[in-house]
């Protein structure tokens, strides 16, 4: 799994965006135990975060290795990632 910092970076901003996706329904929905979701709200949503979930777990991934691969620290690059996607580490 051999990732640039640049292909960290882009995997750091699908993440955020996946995971502002799925706030975004969240917040439209409500709290499902204030108002039950629709089968079709309770689909999107499980969708959404899944691919929050799938992405970050991807990215986390690709970082451990990159990480191992250029014999850094993982918590650098992690940082080192956020820091270029535009979000303090």
């Amino acid at each position: 799994m051999a990732h640039t910092s640049e292909e960290l970076v882009e995997m750091h901003r699908a993440v955020e965006a996946a995971h502002a996706q799925a706030e975004s329904l969240r917040a439209q929905y409500g709290p499902p135990g204030t108002r039950p979701w629709s089968a079709r709200q309770s689909q999107t949503y499980e969708t959404a975060w899944r691919a929050w979930r799938d992405l970050a777990r991807d990215m986390q991934a690709a970082v451990t290795a990159y990480a191992n691969d250029h014999g850094e620290g993982r918590q650098d690059v992690e940082s080192r990632v956020k820091k270029a996607a535009g979000r303090p580490g």
